[in-house]
Order: C-alpha cells, then structure tokens, then sequence
C-alpha cells in the first residue's frame, strides 16, 4: 500500500504540474496575441523616434512651446529609446 501511496502522490503532483504549464501556456499564447497586434506601433514610433518631425517635437516641447497637459511619454528620449530596444531585445528572445 505504500507504493500506491506515492503513486498517488506522484500522479498528483504531476497533475498540478500540467495545470500550472497548460496555464501559462494559455497566458503566454494570448500575450503573444497582443504583442502581433502592436507590431505596426512598434515600427511606426520607430520610425518616428528616428524622424525630424520628433526631434522638432521634442525641441518644441523642451522650449515649452506644447500645452501642459499634453501627454508627452513619446518625448522621453530616452523612455522611447529603452521601449524600442526592449522590444527588439523581445523579439530576439
């Protein structure tokens, strides 16, 4: 009976195991879901953060010339430069 005992006890180990996996598997393929639809985002504000039109941007708003209220994250330079490179940084892994 001891044998049955830890037979058990490993096929319900195992067991939670495969729940744990199978939902992170789920997780993950939803936020792979998510990150394919930001794809064309990830290269426009590339290709923006590389543009003039940015830079005057940015120069305009370090003058004071935008209105405060502005939401303005796309203007840290280097906020916008680390979310470009952890995205490659995704892609590679």
């Amino acid at each position: 009976m001891d044998e049955r005992k830890k037979q058990l006890a490993r096929i319900r180990q195992m067991e939670r195991r495969y729940r744990a996996v199978t939902a992170a598997m789920k997780r993950l393929n939803a936020a792979l879901d998510k990150w394919e639809a930001v794809q064309d985002d990830i290269a426009a504000l590339s290709e923006y953060y590389s543009s003039q039109e940015w830079r005057k941007d940015f120069e305009d708003d370090e003058a004071g010339l935008l209105p405060e209220d502005l939401k303005r994250g796309v203007l840290s330079e280097d906020g916008l430069w680390n979310l470009l490179d952890s995205c490659k940084e995704l892609r590679i892994e």
